[in-house]
């Protein structure tokens, strides 16, 4: 079964409602969040500082999920962070393990 690494970018005013949303969505899942500064956000989503610095304080997420499983985080990110600003991509995944 193949499956993708699904990314995405966030505010940091969005990051507990999202880690939720993933942590009951896809409990059996692991994944990893990080604070970021991310470059390129519309100007409109940044304070004055922000604008100044050409960059904002975001939150990055990772998740490996199968294309089901990538299907319905999409639909939630539709459904329940409409107008937020997230940002994501998914990629292939190549190889997975665990080094035991």
């Amino acid at each position: 079964m193949s499956k993708y690494c699904y990314s995405l970018l966030c505010a940091p005013e969005v990051e507990e409602k999202l880690l939720d949303a993933l942590l009951t969505t896809f409990d059996d899942e692991i994944f990893a969040s990080m604070p970021v500064f991310s470059h390129g956000t519309a100007h409109g989503r940044l304070s004055a500082v922000e604008q100044v610095l050409g960059r904002s304080r975001s939150v990055f997420v990772q998740i490996l999920v199968t294309a089901a499983e990538a299907a319905v985080l999409n639909a939630l990110l539709h459904r329940d962070f409409a107008g937020t600003g997230i940002r994501f991509w998914m990629t292939s995944l190549v190889a997975e393990g665990e080094i035991a």
